[in-house]
């Protein structure tokens, strides 16, 4: 026979709804953390999918047209491109804007004019980070230019040449690597970072020739060659070649650059002190043998 406390928990389970899923929830404060789903029962394409890189990224690579010959494939190869990733892009300056700079007194005439001159102009936009490799004359107003300079650019034409060295001026073509180009566009900011005056490197494989070539007056060229290919190119424009030598500006026309000088008057290895006003040269012999030519 049941006993009286038995009889009760009966009679509670019998006004009590039957455990079903229906009525199955958690215990008060309980949390479930939530789980990613795996292989099928993550989502679309959890399990198989699209193939290759459709399992592995949500975009196309660069170049796919969904199953059409991509553009790069329907065009033959352009030999003209080869290479096109090294080449560098230069600013440009017309000859007539040179003429205009020298008579509105931006540009002085008494002193070798060279990048840093042009840059501080504040007419050129040149950033060698993004393959600038610097200025670049051109032939537009070649009539009207009648300066005497010794000019000192990164490219030019037989024209331009011409041009400048029937006024009996000299130019000079010049590679400066990004580094060295930054200082001399800038060289109030490099100084005051107070550190020693980089070498100039030599030009890259692709531009080896270019400024080693008299008749482009490259700055790699031997001088005796330039002074042979100043006559051949005075004869073949039919212009007289104006005599250097008896210029009262003789030694500024004459003047050049090292090959691994950035600045006029400042050698690689010095340090300027714009503060203290002094110009500190290394003397130890390594640091001599490091930056010497």
């Amino acid at each position: 026979m049941a006993s009286q406390g038995t009889e009760k928990a009966l009679a509670l389970l019998r006004r009590l709804p039957r455990v079903s899923l229906g009525n199955l929830k958690p215990n008060p404060g309980a949390v479930k953390s939530a789980r990613r789903g795996r292989g099928i029962y993550g989502g679309k394409t959890h399990g198989a999918g699209s193939k290759g890189s459709g399992q592995r990224q949500n975009f196309m690579r660069l170049g796919f047209e969904t199953g059409n010959t991509p553009f790069y494939l329907r065009f033959p190869y352009q030999n003209y491109y080869k290479g096109h990733h090294m080449r560098l892009s230069y600013a440009p300056l017309c000859m007539g804007k040179l003429q205009r700079m020298i008579d509105t007194s931006r540009l002085r005439t008494d002193v070798p004019v060279d990048i840093t001159q042009l840059s501080a102009t504040q007419l050129f936009s040149i950033n060698p980070m993004e393959k600038m490799g610097g200025i670049m004359l051109k032939d537009e107003g070649i009539d009207h230019f009648q300066a005497t300079l010794n000019l000192e650019v990164q490219w030019a034409t037989e024209a331009v040449i011409a041009s400048v060295e029937r006024n009996g001026g000299t130019i000079t073509v010049a590679y400066y690597d990004p580094i060295s180009l930054q200082a001399a566009l800038n060289p109030m900011a490099f100084f005051k970072r107070g550190v020693a005056i980089p070498r100039r490197m030599l030009p890259p494989q692709n531009l080896i020739d270019y400024y080693s070539d008299p008749k482009n007056r490259g700055y790699l060229a031997d001088p005796t060659e330039v002074a042979r290919e100043r006559f051949v190119l005075a004869q073949k424009y039919g212009y007289e070649l104006p005599d250097i030598r008896s210029s009262p500006n003789q030694e500024m026309l004459l003047e050049r650059k090292d090959p691994r000088q950035i600045f006029y008057g400042l050698q690689p290895g010095w340090v300027v002190n714009l503060e203290d006003k002094v110009i500190l040269k290394p003397t130890d012999p390594e640091l001599l043998e490091h930056y010497a030519s």
